[in-house]
């Protein structure tokens, strides 16, 4: 005989399933602080019970000021039921190692009233924003299916003939089939990683180099070794006996304003380093983002090699429009190939139409040029004001580069870089620190400039009153 005791604790269990499904809502931010519940008759429907479980659930959480009742119109999330997002996720993690993600965790998830001159891209106000938005309009004001379809396999065909007459520029003769976009330039080294290395594998770069490319090739579970980079490339003699002795599968590396060093590939290390890379059958992948910037164009490794065994990679992230992102690969049909079908399968097409039309729209109007043009101009005051203002408090580049936005500088004697940016990012400057751009951890009292963002004249105060603090004799 139903005493009934085993209804009432079905419909116990059925309301607590009510109140955890509010509960997870509310912990996952599906509801915010605010956000009206769901109906009661269609949160029934949904939870598969009866209207008055969700009743007795909704009455039980408002008991416990999750949610409150507002009368003739329903329940709501109370402004106390979770922290605002910002506060609970957004705040940089300052706590965390000073590694490879440390200097890309802090600038971008900081304030907007954050100064950031170790930060990796110029400000908003630099970028050309009407020619962007005169792009936006003409996509807008174009075919439907650029708004609303995947992009093709390889890529914008407009943007790709632009890109090809640019090769065509440095005398590299490349046909449709060595050509493919990509989401962005940090998205072309991850599909050339995924494509070419398996966990394990050895891979090369400079010392220092880019940090992005120590984190992702974390990411890829491989193992990293670094050949001291000169102010002409990198150094011949390690690299000769890094090869002999790890038989790495891949180099990583910048040509053109090295990343962070600001450097030049000399052409007499180009053609040595093609060498050795033949002999020891070593992949070359070339980033060229900041090629540019340059005033007058270096030396390429893919010129010199034909796109045989180097493969380069460039966007226009730094030079347009971090948000509007597109990156391109160039290399040897059959490596092309197999990087679109892996693109397919991880992105299922190529990178936004919308992106890609709008760049060959700036490419292709004549302004890129003039902007490219100040930019040059603009920066080349930046940098000398940047170097004058940091020699006063005894902070030294370690060259003088051609161009771009960077400036690799030495710190004065005994002064560690990881300890002045954690000081200086508790006055609200971001820094970038020698050691998360070095795999043998070298580069202690090196720090990365970008003197597009050094202007406030708040980076140098913080900067000299860090220093002081980190300083040997104040320890």
């Amino acid at each position: 005989m139903n005493d009934g005791r085993q209804d009432f604790s079905a419909k116990g269990a059925r309301t607590l399933d009510v109140m955890r499904a509010i509960r997870r809502k509310i912990a996952n931010r599906a509801l915010g602080p605010g956000d009206r519940l769901p109906s009661i008759r269609n949160f029934a429907k949904t939870m598969q019970v009866s209207p008055s479980t969700v009743v007795e659930a909704y009455d039980r959480l408002a008991a416990d000021g999750v949610i409150r009742a507002k009368r003739g119109s329903g329940f709501y999330v109370s402004t106390t039921a979770l922290p605002p997002l910002a506060l609970a996720e957004d705040l940089p993690q300052t706590e965390r190692a000073v590694d490879p993600f440390w200097v890309s965790r802090q600038s971008l998830d900081a304030d907007p009233a954050t100064v950031k001159p170790g930060c990796g891209w110029l400000p908003a106000d630099w970028m050309p924003q009407e020619d962007l938005r005169r792009a936006l309009r003409s996509v807008s004001r174009g075919e439907g299916a650029v708004l609303s379809d995947y992009g093709s396999t390889r890529g914008s065909i407009a943007l790709r003939r632009l890109l090809m007459g640019r090769f065509a520029d440095e005398g590299i003769g490349i046909s449709p089939e060595q050509l493919m976009l990509a989401g962005s330039g940090t998205q072309a080294v991850d599909l050339v990683c995924r494509c070419l290395l398996r966990p394990g594998d050895t891979v090369l770069v400079d010392d220092p180099c880019y940090f992005n490319f120590r984190a992702l090739l974390r990411a890829h579970q491989v193992k990293v070794v670094g050949v001291p980079y000169t102010r002409s490339g990198p150094d011949i003699t390690s690299f000769q006996a890094t090869l002999a002795a790890e038989r790495p599968r891949l180099y990583l590396t910048n040509s053109a304003l090295h990343n962070p060093t600001g450097a030049t590939l000399s052409a007499n290390t180009a053609h040595r380093l093609l060498n050795e890379a033949a002999a020891h059958d070593l992949i070359i992948v070339e980033d060229d983002i900041f090629a540019d910037f340059e005033p007058e164009p270096s030396i390429r490794l893919a010129a010199l090699d034909g796109l045989n065994r180097v493969i380069r990679i460039g966007s226009f992230s730094k030079t347009l429009s971090a948000s509007v992102r597109c990156g391109y690969i160039a290399a040897r049909p059959d490596w092309i190939a197999d990087l679109v079908d892996l693109q397919v399968a991880t992105s299922f097409g190529g990178p936004s139409p919308v992106a890609a039309q709008m760049i060959s729209g700036v490419l292709a109007s004549g302004s890129y040029r003039k902007h490219m043009e100040g930019l040059r101009r603009r920066l080349a005051g930046a940098r000398q004001k940047a170097i004058d203002n940091l020699h006063s408090i005894g902070i030294e580049p370690w060259l003088m580069p051609r161009g771009g936005f960077y400036l690799w500088c030495q710190l004065p004697d005994g002064c560690d870089s990881a300890d002045v940016a954690r000081a200086s990012l508790a006055q609200g400057v971001v820094l970038a620190p020698g050691n998360v751009f070095s795999v043998s951890q070298t580069a202690t009292g090196f720090m990365r400039f970008n003197v597009a963002h050094c202007d406030d004249p708040i980076v140098t105060d913080v900067l000299q009153q860090s220093l002081e603090r980190c300083a040997p004799s104040s320890r």
